[in-house]
């Protein structure tokens, strides 16, 4: 809801790395047809292909899935499963906000979101279609929240509607291996604000400002690992890391382009030791790949 002068909340979700605008840091790129789609899938430059359906036979599942009332796997929209890291850690909701240890979200969800997972859980997530407005740009995408705050932030100033948690980062290729001698990967990112609700605003363009696009997210499954601490980019790519480790062990999910996303609660009225997030990777289930066998040549009498 907005506050009482009208205006969005100003409280943790959006200031990630504070409010100074770094002017010429980072190159913003305007939407166009070509960077403007529903479609969830990673970009046509990523070097993994888009997902094909293919229907799997029955398999055993793993001992977590049995035990998990969300066993038809992907999970439900909104549902969490605990896949791996801590067991024990947990999300507690209070209210609308939710705390785990030291670590609290004391911003609104979008409706439907999942739970967050909390620092040093890993979880599969099912997130429902939820309506985003987006700056894209190029360049340190530390750098860039600074830059991409405060046209979002202005965005939903206009449109009278109040912050929500978290903010999400989308950086392009951040999972992609590229030999030394090239320039880093993962420059290009995608910040975005979300609606509380799909049906608060119109989708497209900002009239005011065309480089902010609203534009709707479809449902998505995603494989996450709660982090704690300083917010940067290398700290999303770390928790990538320990997520594709789960992975290697775990076949029967793969991941989706080589995209990572980073899922930001806080700003600066949180202590950076304290700051509450999310690396996460898009998955899909493909089911239990049958185990390869030798075959042994006989001799004839």
């Amino acid at each position: 809801m907005p506050s009482e002068a009208g205006l969005p909340r100003l409280t943790s979700a959006a200031l990630v790395v504070g409010a100074a605008l770094m002017s010429g840091c980072v190159k913003t790129v305007e939407p166009n047809a070509s960077n403007t789609t529903n479609d969830p899938k990673p970009a046509a430059s990523s070097s993994v292909s888009a997902p094909k359906t293919v229907a799997q036979p029955p398999v055993e599942l793993p001992a977590w899935a049995k035990a998990d009332p969300f066993a038809n796997l992907p999970p439900a929209q909104g549902a969490t499963i605990r896949v791996g890291g801590d067991e024990n850690v947990k999300a507690e909701p209070r209210g609308e906000n939710w705390a785990s240890g030291t670590c609290l979200i004391d911003t609104p969800l979008p409706d439907g979101y999942p739970a967050p997972t909390p620092p040093g859980a890993i979880e599969l997530k099912r997130y429902p279609l939820v309506r985003r407005a987006e700056v894209r740009g190029e360049s340190s995408p530390d750098f860039a929240t600074n830059i991409g705050f405060f046209p979002l932030f202005n965005h939903i100033k206009r449109r009278d509607i109040a912050m929500t948690s978290p903010v999400e980062v989308d950086y392009r290729e951040l999972r992609t291996e590229y030999p030394a001698d090239e320039p880093p990967r993962g420059t290009a990112w995608n910040m975005a604000f979300l609606y509380r609700k799909v049906d608060q605003g119109p989708a497209g363009a900002d009239p005011k400002n065309k480089n902010v696009m609203v534009r709707d997210l479809e449902p998505i499954t995603v494989l996450a690992i709660g982090l704690k601490g300083p917010y940067s980019m290398s700290a999303i790519a770390d928790g990538a890391t320990e997520l594709e480790k789960w992975l290697a062990s775990n076949p029967e999910w793969e991941a989706i382009g080589s995209d990572a996303r980073g899922l930001y609660y806080n700003g600066p009225n949180r202590r950076d030791r304290d700051k509450w997030a999310e690396a996460q990777i898009q998955v899909r289930y493909v089911g239990v790949k049958p185990a390869k066998t030798q075959s042994k040549t006989v001799p004839k009498n």
